[in-house]
């Protein structure tokens, strides 16, 4: 009975490991994104400065506004529902994965 019960704690102390790992993996990824999704689109703005007019610029320049700030709003969102539920998100993800092998 007891050794049982130390096996299971010690998958449970696995699984909350590999669990952490993919929640800080995707955490990283997901910032990683809004980051690079910021500097392509700052980027593309002040490139093509020179080749709109101004109405076309206030124009773009607001429609990138509108685009960061929800995307950045919605990827924060995700990371904190899959932070507040990782238990069930990412523990049905690691079992499907050891299944699969």
């Amino acid at each position: 009975m007891a050794t049982e019960s130390s096996a299971n704690s010690g998958q449970q102390a696995d699984m909350s490991g590999r669990i952490d790992a993919m929640v800080a993996r995707d955490r990283l990824w997901a910032w990683g994104f809004v980051i690079a999704l910021w500097l392509v689109v700052i980027f593309v703005l002040l490139s093509s400065i020179p080749y709109a007019s101004s109405g076309v610029n206030i124009a773009a320049w607001i429609a990138a506004i509108v685009l960061l700030v929800f995307n950045t709003a919605s990827i924060a969102a995700m990371v904190r529902h899959y932070s507040n539920d990782r238990a069930r998100i990412y523990g049905l993800d690691i079992r499907h994965l050891d299944a699969g092998r």
